[in-house]
């Protein structure tokens, strides 16, 4: 299966029996990223979140009073 990156437009290929092939199949919604990419994007987060200025805004559950 051929996918295409969505930040780099990097064409890479995958097994068609894989996990990640049968989500980008079933579910338009998932996104492919390639490696060199999702590896950027999680050390930046990650130095995001070591300087104290990353909120992660979440929706709260609120408890019913049944």
């Amino acid at each position: 299966m051929r996918v295409k990156c969505v930040i780099c437009d990097k064409i890479e290929a995958i097994e068609d029996e894989t996990l990640l092939a049968k989500r980008l199949r079933n579910r338009p919604i998932h996104t492919y990223l390639c490696n060199e990419c999702y590896k950027r994007i999680t050390e930046k987060t990650k130095a995001r979140i070591d300087t104290g200025n990353f909120r992660l805004y979440r929706t709260r559950t609120e408890k019913e009073d049944w």
